[in-house]
């Protein structure tokens, strides 16, 4: 993702043509857009289901919170692949339509030592073996630690419309455009779950867990037709049934919940070829 990262840093520098145009007019036909940003969620309390050698349990309405990065230079500009982060490509079909690929680096975090409901069967050898039956447990670091937390990873394709809502030249002023961009999407997730399960050993690796769905709206501020600012809204539906919790294979786990997520991003659009916008 750096190198990529980069990659585009390079291509956009390598433009020389920037603001020679200050057309109100956007022209966005066969460009590039770039943007980099970062991201807050929230997400619904979830039913989690537990299956492996010596278990097969579900929690019922777990509740789990982001854990975004405290503010400072190092870790949202050095090491910036560390905060949530949304990072997206868009080429433009039309003026107002473009086809995205995206990743949404979010962070899942099982709210620690909460109680929740239980139903199923722990036969481990361990304190929490028994027949459980819509039982009331605490989820306490020995019983279950459960994050997708490096991370949560969205990877996607989208639809998205774009509209111009005013331009600033129509009052004699600097070229600054508002706009209006909603779209969908949808793709994998490929986690990396820190899980520590039943007193295994802890799990913490990258694996695809299933897939999600998306719709998002923003409000998008353009500046001489180049560099833009946008806050977006995205609701979102997950759905994972193939989350791998111990380093035994045959221990899986499953989840679905919704989200929602509040973006904001910095960006830039790249006339491809010749192209001036």
């Amino acid at each position: 993702m750096k190198n990529l990262f980069l990659f585009v840093v390079l291509i956009l520098l390598s433009h020389t043509n920037f603001a020679q145009n200050n057309s109100s007019k956007l022209p966005k036909k066969g460009t590039l857009s770039v943007t980099w940003g970062w991201n807050w969620s929230a997400y619904t309390p979830s039913d989690i289901h537990f299956k492996g050698e010596g278990h097969d349990f579900t929690i019922r309405d777990v509740k789990a919170s982001d854990r975004p990065s405290t503010f400072d230079m190092n870790t949202y500009v050095v090491h910036f692949t560390t905060p949530q982060y949304n990072f997206k490509l868009a080429y433009f079909l039309t003026d107002n339509w473009n086809f995205s690929f995206g990743v949404d680096h979010m962070k899942y975090v099982m709210n620690q030592n909460q109680y929740v409901t239980i139903d199923g069967t722990i036969n481990t050898g361990g304190p929490y073996d028994g027949q459980y039956n819509n039982a009331t447990i605490q989820l306490t670091n020995d019983f279950l630690t459960f994050e997708h937390t490096d991370g949560l990873n969205y990877i996607y394709l989208g639809a998205n419309r774009f509209d111009e809502l005013f331009n600033f030249e129509k009052i004699n002023f600097a070229n600054i455009a508002i706009n209006l961009t909603e779209g969908i999407s949808g793709g994998m997730y490929y986690p990396k779950t820190n899980s520590k399960l039943l007193g295994n050993d802890r799990f913490d690796e990258f694996r695809v867990s299933g897939f999600g769905f998306d719709a998002n709206i923003g409000l998008n501020i353009t500046f001489f037709n180049y560099f833009f600012i946008e806050g977006d809204l995205k609701g979102g539906y997950v759905n994972m049934p193939n989350i791998y919790t111990t380093p035994n294979p045959s221990d899986r786990a499953d989840q679905t919940f919704f989200y929602t997520q509040y973006n904001f991003v910095l960006g830039a659009n790249i006339p491809l070829g010749n192209k001036k916008l």
